[in-house]
């Protein structure tokens, strides 16, 4: 019998997390397996932890949420994509227009056959993409339209070719998940008007 199947337990019982983490690493050292159960047990207990939907499409933790999309690049797209980042100084600073963005990544797959475009961002996913389609969408073109079956930011299908291409993450983590991208920049601010003050007290 599968082991998977071995660890079901009864309608409306919860899974002995012990014979989950056997039939996971039956193999394994004690050692990493009670590693293994103390981590379950704990990420179990806290409260309001843990992913949750992001809407159409990825997860979210808190207030924060995941996009992750690999596309097939055109021919010469990959080339084309490297330059532009490079006169941007890899840096897309852009992205600050639309106020959500936490962090952005676009990387190269396969040769560079593919593109991988990850962002994280507060609140769900349309939001976030309509926010994208009224702030900065003919910046995104220019980066994404290298890409095939680009239907450009504008076009009606938008929505439909960037959820198709979007991978949800299986698992994620946020260091501060209830802090959106305008908090955290008013803390830092915070922070730093409080280490002057202390700077001046100190003098």
């Amino acid at each position: 019998m599968d082991k998977q199947a071995q660890v079901q337990t009864g309608a409306g019982q919860a899974p002995d997390i012990r014979a989950q983490v056997e039939a996971l690493l039956g193999d394994e050292p004690e050692q990493v397996k009670a590693d293994l159960e103390r981590a379950a047990r704990e990420a179990q207990a806290a409260e309001g932890s843990g992913a949750e939907s992001a809407g159409r499409a990825g997860i979210r933790n808190g207030g924060v949420s995941e996009l992750t999309l690999i596309t097939p690049f055109k021919p010469g797209g990959a080339n084309r994509l490297r330059g532009i980042l490079k006169l941007l100084g890899g840096n897309f600073d852009k992205a600050d227009e639309v106020g959500t963005v936490h962090d952005m990544r676009f990387v190269f797959l396969d040769n560079d056959t593919k593109l991988l475009f990850a962002t994280a961002y507060d609140d769900e996913w349309d939001p976030y993409i309509d926010d994208f389609v009224a702030k900065i969408p003919d910046a995104l073109d220019l980066l994404l339209c290298n890409s095939e079956g680009w239907p450009g930011m504008h076009g009606p299908g938008i929505k439909d070719y960037l959820a198709s291409h979007q991978v949800t993450a299986e698992a994620w983590y946020v260091a501060n998940p209830d802090l959106t991208v305008v908090q955290t920049r008013r803390l830092k601010q915070v922070g730093q008007a409080v280490e002057e003050f202390l700077d001046k007290v100190g003098d």
